[in-house]
Parts: structure tokens; sequence; C-alpha cells
């Protein structure tokens, strides 16, 4: 019993301890709740720090993006419309840095059935082996009565697309490469198998 009674006071200062501990654990976490919702007022969710680099700077100076190559898909020099609603846009003849000229433009499928450029590849055997292409175009330079051959490369295959069947309604893209004429010619007759020659116009 005189224990019991010699302890009762330390069990009490134990007992105020803890009651103390507990109330300062409960203070930590109501003040990092208000903290927390101090923190959110302006309702941001952006990060304080930010990568070098990510804002514009005081003197007013902006990066601007290089400006995009021109594009000249959507020019048409000449339009040639074949049989059964197949048709040729051409889009660009121009004059490159190595003496040669390269056309380009688009091939568009109106037929109902797959097309498979029959007859585009000329009837030279070397270049008819090479599969369906548009290696049989020409150009005729009417002023100096010369016409210029599709180019070939070092395996005598056509510097030219080449061509997977097209479906109805589809189209894609095509270019081929010739011989440059002389600088003083400007126009060209453009001259695909089985289509209508077009009178295109050479740049560069």
């Amino acid at each position: 019993m005189n224990v019991t009674e010699r302890n009762t006071p330390m069990r009490a200062a134990m007992t105020r301890i803890r009651f103390r501990g507990a109330a300062v654990a409960a203070a930590s976490v109501a003040m990092a709740v208000m903290l927390t919702a101090c923190g959110g007022d302006d309702g941001s969710d952006e990060p304080e720090s930010k990568p070098q680099g990510s804002s514009s700077s005081s003197s007013g100076q902006k990066s601007e993006a290089p400006a995009p190559a021109e594009d000249d898909e959507d020019q048409v020099l000449a339009s040639i419309k074949g049989k059964d609603g197949v048709e040729a846009v051409i889009s660009s003849a121009k004059r490159e840095a190595g003496g040669f000229v390269t056309v380009k433009g688009r091939v568009k499928n109106g037929s109902k059935q797959i097309w498979a450029a029959v007859g585009w590849q000329g009837t030279e055997q070397e270049l008819v082996s090479n599969g369906a292409s548009m290696a049989g175009a020409t150009l005729v330079d009417q002023q100096g009565k010369k016409r210029y051959l599709i180019l070939r490369d070092t395996d005598g295959r056509c510097l030219c697309t080449k061509f997977e069947g097209l479906t109805p309604g589809a189209e894609a893209p095509f270019f081929a490469q010739f011989p440059a004429p002389p600088q003083s010619t400007t126009e060209v007759d453009f001259q695909i198998p089985t289509m209508p020659t077009a009178t295109i116009k050479i740049s560069g």
C-alpha cells in the first residue's frame, strides 16, 4: 500500500509529460495543415523551380523557330488527265546544282480499279525490268529541238518514282530527274507515255 502511495506522484508526472507531448504533436500537425492551405491559395499547381530557359527573358527577346522551307506541293504547273480518271498534277520543275532538272508532282487514281502505271516505264528493256515506274517520261526542249530522257543511277535504274499498285481514289507523290536544258530554256514539254503532253516552266 505504501509503495502504491509513493508511486502515485510519479505516475501523475508521467501522465502530465505524455499529455504535453501529445499536445505538442497535435499543434505541429495543425501548423503543417495551415501552411499547406496557405501555400495553395494561389491555385497554382506549378512547381516553384523551373528549368532554365523556360521563361522569356526580361529584355523582351524571344526565341523564334526557323522558318520552314517552302512547300511547293500545293502549286500546280500543269494537270495531265489520262484515260480512266488517272491524273498527274505537276507541282514543280527545278534546276538543281548538279546540272539536272527535278520534276515533282502527284498522281491521282480516279479510276475504279487498281492503277499500276502500265506503260509509264517506257519500252526500253532495261527500264521495263525495273518494274512499274515513270522511267518513260521525257522533257522536250522545243526551242533547242532536243529531247531529254530520264536519268539513271550506276545500276541502270531510273532516278524516278517506282510505283506500287494505287487503289481507287488514292494518290501518291512522284519525282523524275532529267539532264538540264540550257539556262535560256525556261519552258519544256513534259511527256509521260499513255498521257497527253503538258508544257511546264522551269524554275531556278
